[in-house]
Parts: structure tokens; C-alpha cells; sequence
């Protein structure tokens, strides 16, 4: 079967005083909604969402990057008064990241810090303040003074290395960060990021930078494609969502490669044996991820910008994974075993565009707990992209991975209903949690989105049976996807931050949950007692 392609068309549903001019110039990129009727049954998530919950296009708008800016802008010509009113040390300086506005005139504005002119890694802040310019409260990556006793190094290091303040331990410190490049046992392009005590050499910590997931591909049936018309005939170029590119990198694993065209806009076949099929999934699976974003959450972009990320394919010789790369702004996918099943699904495409969202956003630092939270966010808003994307080619599921057989035996890579049964992810929290590859701690976060979405106990929804149990017995009624995934990204856009861990997590969703709906919301209730379900106090 053709996967049909329509040029030109879309499927998107289309200081105190400073603090208070920012408060009227920021973008209106998260907005609370307030709760209306109780929770109806659970199960029937279409029904709670119009008992409960006004659209969320109308109260997001529609657009918000220009604002943004200009909001961000503002923020960072009035950064020295804003340390001060929050009696930061003289030599630290503030860089405004982002503002957020909500529907109530809260303004979020999101800093990174600086110590001497050094990065302070782990130092990043959030402040809320009213829309008089009050601040109500500030969340923080660390509580923790940031000071040294001198910032100049005991210890030498590699010419390549860069030298910062490390605040993610008890006390800040001089350090060093290096990045070694490489490649992981499967093929996928490795950036690890080292840092090192200036004074004593020991190693303080480490991350991946690349960040990885799977999905399925091939299974999106016949879809509609936003493609740009040239002399030479049409280009996977897509005008109406930022200007989204899809590359065939031939089998390579650096560059761009070509960008993917066509003489007559009807693109691959369906099958692995055409090369513009994987780039069919992969750009399909951008544009429901943009829309997503958009309609869902009001935001324009990954970045909030309204710039496109872009997306490769055919990356290496049976490369059975997908990435996203933060040094790129993209998304890259291999084309599995036997380069006949490339990795492009919608949950794969959006997934991998997540991990940006997380970037831009909290930058969840990718290890511990705070890696299993990040990992989480791109299944949460992957499996969200599923549903909301409604094909009946590959129908919305709380399985991940469902479709490409990885496992050889037709299971799914993950499960968000009962994370153990994929042989190594957590249901439940516990203190060794952290200790976990961030793709098995997510299991605690992905169980319970899906128990705050649907419940607990046995359900069938879109014919995928599921049975999830809490971890004290308890009985859990869903609040519904949408007003699941809202918490999740109001909790991720302006509470979260860098080292948020589970019980961080928690916090900053029931912040989110009281924000939306209100502090004796049904809703804010069940977030509550969802995180008891899987243990996290």
C-alpha cells in the first residue's frame, strides 16, 4: 500500500517591579484549568475529559514563541535585581532559560546560574511569582550556598576540559567536565559527560548525553504527509510545523546525509524493501509529536521557539534503536535487524522529541533517579502522542515498543501498567531504585502515570488488556489521560528541575495537580495516592 502523501496540507489542530513587567509580558505557554464535575468512570477517559476538563486549546492559546522570547528577554535584563532579591552571592549571575505564564498570572521563570563566570552544574532555580511581581516561592536543584574557597584549580586538566562549579553533591565544588565521544556496544553515538574535583581528582559524576529509546515502525498505515514542493519535484520538508526536515543518512552515522525527495509526493510503500518508508513513519511521526504539543499542551516546538527539530534515517548497519541528540537537535533512527525495520514509529518519533522537551525544559540529568524520571517523560508523552495521534493503523496503548518484536517473541520492549514484566524494570520505589539503568527506574514514574490515567485493576482499552496493582493494595480511580499528561507537563515546565528525584517528583506534581484543578481537586487527591501506590512517600 502507497502511504499517500498531500502537499502543502496539515493535520494539526491548528526584582519585584521587573518581575511584575514580566508577569504582563509572558508567554501564555502553560495555563491552569479548573476542575469542574467529579471524576466519572474509570475506563471511560473520553468521558471524564468533557465531564471535567474544558478544551485545552482554547485555555493555552495558540502561538506563544514571539511572547516567549520577549518574556525571556526581560527576565535576563533584570537577572543581577533578581539575584539579589533572592540574596544569591555577588559573584553568582543568572541566565534566564524560560518563562512560563499561567492561566492565573503566575509567572515561572527558569534560571541556570553562573559562579565567577563559571557554570554552576546542578545549580539551576525556578521562581514563582504573582502577577504584581511577588515571589511566591522558588524550587531549587540544590539548597545548598554556592561558594568555594578558590577557583583556581589544584589539579591540571585535558586541554579539552571545562572547567565549572559542581553543586550536585552535599557541598559545591571546583571541578572539571570532560566529554568523551565514542560509540555504545549497539551502535549508538556515545557523549559522556565526566566530572572531576578540581582538588582532589576524585570523580563526582557522570552522564550519557546521548539519549536513547525504541518503538515500532512500518505500522501507520496510509497518512497524510506536509511536504514542499520544488522545481525538481517535493522534499520531506514540512513548512507548517517549524520547517521539520527528514534525512536518509545512508547507512551512515555522522552528518546529515541527503534530504529525502521525491518526483510525483506518493512516498514508499509500507515495506522495509523502499527506502522512503522509514522516512514516511519518522516524518508522520514529527508532525503528531508537533501537533501534540501544540494543541495538547500549547506549546510551539520543542523549545517553545516554534523551530523544528529534524529527523534521519537509515543511521548504521542494523542498528536496532533510535536517538536523540541534544548537540544535533534531532531525532535519528536505525533500521533494526537485517535493516528491514526501522525504528520510526509515533511513540518512537515522539519519544525522542521528548527527551528535547525534557532538555528545554527541568533537564533532568541523565542518571539516577532524575534519568529514570527523564526517560519516563518521553514514554509518558509517547505513549500521549499514540493516543492522540488516533490511527487506526497503530492504536493509542500504555505498551512501548508493542510493535517491532525486539524480544523476538512478539512482547513489548516496556510496560506502563506493570513495568516488571519486561524482566528488569521497577513497579515500586526503593532506595536502591537510583542504582537502575534510567530505562528501568522510568518503570516507577511509567506505572504511575498509567494508574493516575486509568487506575488500578483489570481493563481493556483499545483492545490491550491491563492489570495493575498498587504497591499497598489500594484501589485507585483514573482522572483520565488528558488531565494526566497536563499534570505531568506543568509539573516538568516549572517545577521540576535538573535533580529531581522521585520524591521531588511528587512534590512538583502535586504543586502542578493544585495549580490546574485546585487544592481540593479530586484530582490533586488522586495524584497523591497514586505516588503512596508506588511507594513513593
Amino acid at each position: 500500500m502507497n502511504l499517500h502523501t498531500t502537499p502543502h496540507t496539515s493535520r494539526a489542530h491548528r526584582g519585584t517591579r521587573r518581575l511584575a513587567a514580566l508577569a504582563a509580558v509572558a508567554a501564555m505557554v502553560v495555563a491552569g484549568v479548573q476542575a469542574g464535575s467529579a471524576v466519572a468512570t474509570p475506563g471511560d477517559d473520553d468521558a471524564r475529559t468533557a465531564a471535567a476538563t474544558p478544551s485545552t486549546a482554547a485555555a493555552l492559546g495558540v502561538n506563544p514563541s514571539a511572547q516567549r522570547a520577549t518574556a525571556i528577554k526581560s527576565a535576563q535584563a533584570d537577572a543581577s535585581s533578581a539575584a539579589k532579591a533572592l540574596k544569591l552571592d555577588g559573584r553568582e549571575k543568572l541566565i534566564a532559560r524560560d518563562v512560563v505564564k499561567d492561566a492565573e498570572g503566575t509567572v515561572h521563570t527558569r534560571y541556570e546560574r553562573t559562579y565567577d563566570g563559571l557554570p554552576v552544574l546542578g545549580g539551576d532555580l525556578v521562581t514563582h511569582a504573582t502577577a504584581a511581581g511577588k515571589v511566591k516561592s522558588v524550587d531549587r536543584a540544590t539548597d545548598a550556598k554556592i561558594a568555594v574557597a578558590s577557583t583556581t584549580p589544584k589539579l591540571k586538566a585535558a586541554a579539552s576540559a571545562r572547567k565549572v562549579i559542581y553543586a550536585g553533591g552535599e557541598n559545591p565544588v571546583l571541578a572539571w567536565e570532560t566529554v568523551k565521544k565514542g560509540v555504545q556496544k549497539d551502535g549508538t553515538p556515545s557523549r559522556v559527560h565526566t566530572i572531576t574535583d578540581a582538588t582532589t581528582g576524585k570523580k563526582l559524576h557522570s552522564y550519557e548525553a546521548v539519549e536513547t529509546g525504541t518503538g515500532t515502525s512500518q505500522y501507520s498505515g496510509e497518512v497524510e504527509l506536509t511536504t514542499t514542493k520544488t522545481d525538481a519535484g517535493f522534499e520531506l520538508t514540512d513548512g507548517e510545523r517549524g520547517g521539520h526536515k527528514t534525512y536518509d543518512l545512508n547507512q551512515g552515522s555522522s552528518g546529515t546525509g541527503e534530504l529525502v525527495t521525491d518526483d510525483d509526493d506518493a512516498w514508499g510503500d509500507g515495506t522495509g524493501a523502499d527506502r522512503q518508508t522509514a522516512a514516511v513513519d519518522a516524518h508522520y511521526g514529527a508532525a503528531k509529536t508537533w501537533d501534540f504539543y501544540k494543541t495538547a499542551l500549547g506549546r510551539d516546538g520543542i523549545a517553545g521557539d516554534g523551530k523544528a527539530a529534524y529527523s534521519r534515517v537509515h543511521y548504521g548497519e542494523n542498528y536496532v534503536n533510535a536517538f536523540w541528540d541534544d548537540s544535533c537537535f534531532c531525532m535519528t533512527y536505525g533500521d533494526g535487524e537485517g535493516n528491514k525495520s526501522a525504528l520510526t514509529s509515533i511513540d518512537v518519533a515522539a519519544h525522542e522529541m521528548t527527551h528535547g522537551l525534557t532538555s528545554a525544559t527541568a533537564n533532568l540529568d541523565y542518571a539516577g533517579e532524575s534519568g529514570g524520571l527523564n526517560e519516563a517523560t518521553s514514554d509518558i508523552l509517547g505513549a500521549s502522542v499514540e493516543f492522540f495521534a488516533d490511527n487506526a493503523s497503530d492504536a493509542g496503548d500504555y505498551l512501548i515498543g508493542e510493535k517491532i518484536d525486539i524480544n523476538g517473541d512478539g512482547t513489548p520492549l516496556r510496560y506502563m501498567d506493570k513495568p516488571s514484566k519486561d524482566g528488569n524494570s521497577a513497579d515500586f520505589w526503593d532506595e536502591n531504585l537510583g542504582n537502575l539503568d534510567v530505562h528501568y527506574s522510568s518503570g516507577v514514574a511509567n506505572h504511575f502515570f498509567y494508574l493516575l490515567a486509568e487506575g488500578s485493576g483489570k481493563k481493556t482499552i483499545n483492545g490491550v488488556d491491563y492489570d495493575s496493582a498498587t504497591s499497598d493494595g489500594s484501589t485507585l480511580t483514573g482522572i483520565g489521560r488528558e488531565k494526566a499528561y497536563q499534570i505531568w507537563y506543568k509539573a516538568l515546565s516549572v517545577y521540576m528541575t535538573s535533580t529531581t528525584d522521585y520524591a521531588g517528583a511528587r512534590v512538583a506534581t502535586e504543586k502542578a495537580a493544585t495549580d490546574l484543578f485546585g487544592a481540593d481537586s479530586e484530582e490533586l487527591k488522586a495524584v497523591s495516592a497514586t505516588w503512596t501506590g508506588v511507594n513513593v512517600k
